[in-house]
């Protein structure tokens, strides 16, 4: 297999990102963000309208791999880690993760953008960075759009692990299965929903992060297709929570 440290395999009408370090549990490298920007456009140029992000080998996400980034992160790395998350806010297709063991702080962000999580019963998500004395811009946007604040606080002030099961039951994980079964079922979930309509998903994912202007009408809103005055967005944006 390749050494990449991010692979992108294309199907028919869908593809699969993929964390490739196994070795060190899928932690992210200074060249891992440009490559998921560049795994990612790939896979929309070959049509998928669904992707499949996971790891190699059975684990998710560790984090950052922090005896790479003894020097610091620099400029290129902030630049391209914040540029994948504009990305994947953007991404037309429907982002499915599996969470697989774990996803901490860097790797938690990347769970926590996908459109659809799928969790392992012993799976764990960690926001930890302000144990560490980190801020996480990151995870803080992506709980910011899909998180109340009382979830929010628990998961970026609380510091702790959130099990999979907690995870589907406050709503930031789609399905909750054995461990063994994560990547299969997100996989058929993956192919199943290749299968449907690629303007309908892209519309429906458009018109659900789509703002609503202060004093609009929501069913206005969400009825406006990508192109019809209503672009899919192309930043992450503040809470839009009321």
């Amino acid at each position: 297999m390749s050494d990449a440290p991010v692979l992108a395999i294309p199907h028919e009408g869908w593809g699969e990102l993929v964390l490739n370090r196994p070795g060190r549990r899928n932690a992210l490298a200074p060249d891992s963000a440009a490559a998921l920007r560049e795994g990612l456009s790939t896979l929309l140029a070959g049509g998928a309208r669904v992707v499949l992000l996971r790891g190699e080998g059975g684990t998710f996400c560790s984090g950052l791999d922090v005896d790479l980034f003894q020097g610091g992160a620099g400029a290129a790395w902030a630049s391209d880690w914040t540029g994948f998350h504009r990305d994947l806010h953007a991404c037309p297709a429907v982002v499915i993760c599996a969470l697989e063991r774990y996803a901490i702080n860097a790797g938690a962000a990347l769970a926590l953008g996908s459109d659809l999580m799928v969790a392992g019963e012993d799976a764990i998500l960690t926001v930890g960075e302000a144990a560490i004395g980190m801020h996480a811009p990151m995870n803080l946007a992506w709980l910011r759009l899909k998180a109340p604040e009382s979830v929010a606080a628990q998961l970026a002030l609380g510091a702790g692990r959130m099990g999979g099961a907690d995870l589907h039951r406050l709503g930031l994980a789609w399905a909750l299965v054995p461990d063994g079964e994560v990547h299969d079922h997100a996989r058929a979930a993956a192919v199943r929903m290749a299968g449907w309509h690629a303007g309908t998903l892209a519309g429906i994912k458009a018109a659900l992060r789509r703002p609503i202007p202060e004093g609009g009408d929501v069913f206005g809103a969400v009825q406006a297709r990508p192109g019809q005055g209503g672009a899919a967005p192309t930043r992450i944006a503040a809470d839009r929570r009321p």
